[in-house]
């Protein structure tokens, strides 16, 4: 069995899922809907939209004849979190990457005068 995070990361690695996130962050949508820029057949985005389905990322609801897909953010805030350790590691690498540029920049600053 896979893990959800995998599932997550797998699912949001193709271009076109995430633009389908990205439109279903405005609303609801049908399959059809969500077909409309694309230059494939609504076979093609139903398989987009079944990896997205398998990773949580998006559900399906019943209204009548109308299926509306609708996003689903709890696995993008485990992801957030699982990157908030990643994001700590940068930041600290960044703060003293800058620290390291000030004294560079420090040191012209004082050959100049």
């Amino acid at each position: 069995m896979t893990d959800q995070l995998s599932l997550v990361l797998s699912a949001l690695a193709d271009p076109t899922r995430r633009a389908i996130l990205a439109r279903l962050a405005h609303g609801e949508a049908s399959v059809g809907e969500l077909a409309e820029p694309y230059d494939m057949s609504l076979a093609a985005v139903s398989k987009h939209i079944k990896v997205l389905e398998k990773a949580g990322l998006i559900s399906r609801g019943r209204n009548a004849q109308w299926r509306p897909c609708r996003l689903e953010a709890g696995p993008l805030k485990d992801l957030d979190g699982w990157l908030a350790e990643y994001r700590r590691f940068w930041e600290q690498n960044l703060d003293q990457f800058e620290d390291y540029l000030a004294q560079l920049q420090g040191g012209d600053d004082s050959k100049q005068h």
